[in-house]
């Protein structure tokens, strides 16, 4: 179908109240990446020639998420259905040739896949002018209910609300999503009414109207997750844990180890290599890129950051955007790296904070060390040589350089730069006065007396 030019119109005027939130309901996330951006991704991966999304309600949150990409808007000022939505996409739409494949928001994972066997079918000899996804999913709940004819032909499309009490009873259950004939969709539009039970303009009487012209509408059935849409808090929640549960198998089948699966959250764009392993209680945030043979351990919380083969990171570790791991380093327990750049077999082993930094190769970072970068006004780095030295409980004050092979005595605060291969022990020195403590907890006995 890539030769044939399409249009997509992706319905996102409903204000989603069931949502109970400001922002609006496509926008909700799902592994970091809100639903329509899942859902437009999709559409730009196939080669749609127009994209045009309908809003309504809140359409300034979805035009800002929109920015840059290209996509056409058409307003729905007024809520009377889904057919009336589509209306709205007349003019946007305006010249354009081929097939309208018409999706929703809030229904981000129909796959590719399904949307080109959409195209192919509606493109059939017998040109049946309306391809419905459809799918059976173990609960029918009250999406509306697509009665079969002959064939994949179809005998009615009934909403819920307005089936009786053997449609309801009918599995295959119509997900909205529809590929249409465009130079009949506007037509065909025109001439549904709102005699229902809502009084709305419906999208699915568009087969109905197709029959009227002597069309043969079909429809195509594909997997429940492909047609799951969100219109609730906990349907949200029960999709990301559908998505995330496929996120998981997929890493096992590439290559590697979820010690619990169950237990490690994965962005959309996350990415493994092969015989990485991934300790239990793991939450990976967008940008991550882990490569072969790393480590991940428990509870550790990674975003934003690029881990090299062979690194080990935690557990109870957590590594910022900006962070970026050389083949072998090390990041242990209770560290938290920000913007930092570790070199290859660099090394912050305990309860440090490493930020706005580069940590050249085999540089070891004691335990309790921390970057002093933000003066309250601004940022500044700290550059840290190779093989450089840092004794635990040492304040490094940015912007500062550790020259490479330098040793940093423990519980220094560094103010200057260090030179190369130099020592730096900045401490008030050490002063015992004997029998100090004895006389201290006989005056103090004495006094409690």
């Amino acid at each position: 179908m890539n030769d044939v030019p399409f249009s997509v119109v992706i319905l996102a005027a409903g204000q989603g109240t069931r949502m109970r939130s400001d922002r609006h309901k496509v926008l909700h996330p799902i592994a970091d990446k809100p639903m329509l951006l899942h859902l437009l991704d999709t559409v730009d991966g196939l080669g749609a020639a127009r994209r045009v999304v309908v809003v309504g309600k809140g359409r300034e949150q979805i035009e800002a998420a929109l920015a840059g990409r290209g996509v056409d808007t058409a307003v729905q000022a007024e809520q009377k259905g889904t057919a009336h939505a589509v209306l709205m996409a007349r003019e946007a739409l305006e010249g354009a040739e081929g097939p309208v494949l018409v999706l929703y928001g809030d229904t981000p994972f129909v796959t590719a896949e399904t949307l080109g066997k959409m195209l192919e079918r509606l493109a059939g000899a017998d040109a049946p002018g309306v391809v419905v996804l459809a799918s059976s999913p173990d609960d029918g709940k009250t999406y509306g209910r697509v009665i079969l004819g002959q064939g994949d032909c179809i005998s009615k499309m009934v909403e819920f609300k307005d089936a009786n009490e053997a449609e309801r009873a009918v599995r295959l259950c119509n997900s909205g999503m529809m590929a249409v004939d465009g130079d009949a969709l506007f037509g065909w539009l025109e001439t549904i009414g709102n005699d229902n039970a809502g009084h709305e303009y419906y999208l699915p009487d568009v087969v109905m109207a197709a029959m009227r012209d002597g069309r043969h509408p079909v429809v195509i059935e594909g997997e429940p997750f492909e047609t799951a849409g969100v219109n609730s808090r906990a349907e949200l929640a029960h999709l990301e844990l559908d998505w995330q549960r496929r996120r998981r198998e997929t890493a096992l089948e590439e290559g590697a180890t979820l010690i619990d699966p169950e237990s490690v959250w994965f962005s959309a764009d996350t990415r493994l290599g092969r015989d990485c392993t991934i300790e239990p209680h793991v939450v990976f945030g967008p940008g991550v890129r882990i490569a072969d043979g790393a480590t991940i351990h428990a509870f550790c919380h990674i975003e934003g950051a690029t881990i090299a083969s062979g690194c080990s990171v935690g557990p109870f570790a957590r590594l910022r955007p900006g962070t970026v791991m050389g083949t072998g380093a090390k990041v242990g327990n209770f560290v938290e790296v920000k913007k930092a750049a570790l070199g290859e077999g660099a090394k912050i082993n305990h309860l440090s904070y490493v930020g706005d930094a580069s940590v050249g190769p085999k540089a070891n970072i004691g335990a309790g060390t921390i970057t002093c970068n933000y003066d309250g006004f601004a940022k500044h780095r700290t550059e840290i040589g190779e093989g450089a030295f840092i004794g635990s409980n040492s304040a490094l004050v940015a912007p500062v350089s550790i020259g490479a092979g330098a040793i940093v005595g423990a519980g220094s605060v560094v103010t200057r730069n260090v030179d190369a291969d130099a020592l730096v022990v900045a401490r008030a020195p050490q002063k015992g006065l004997a029998g100090w403590a004895a006389r201290f907890r006989s005056r103090q006995a004495a006094r409690k007396a």
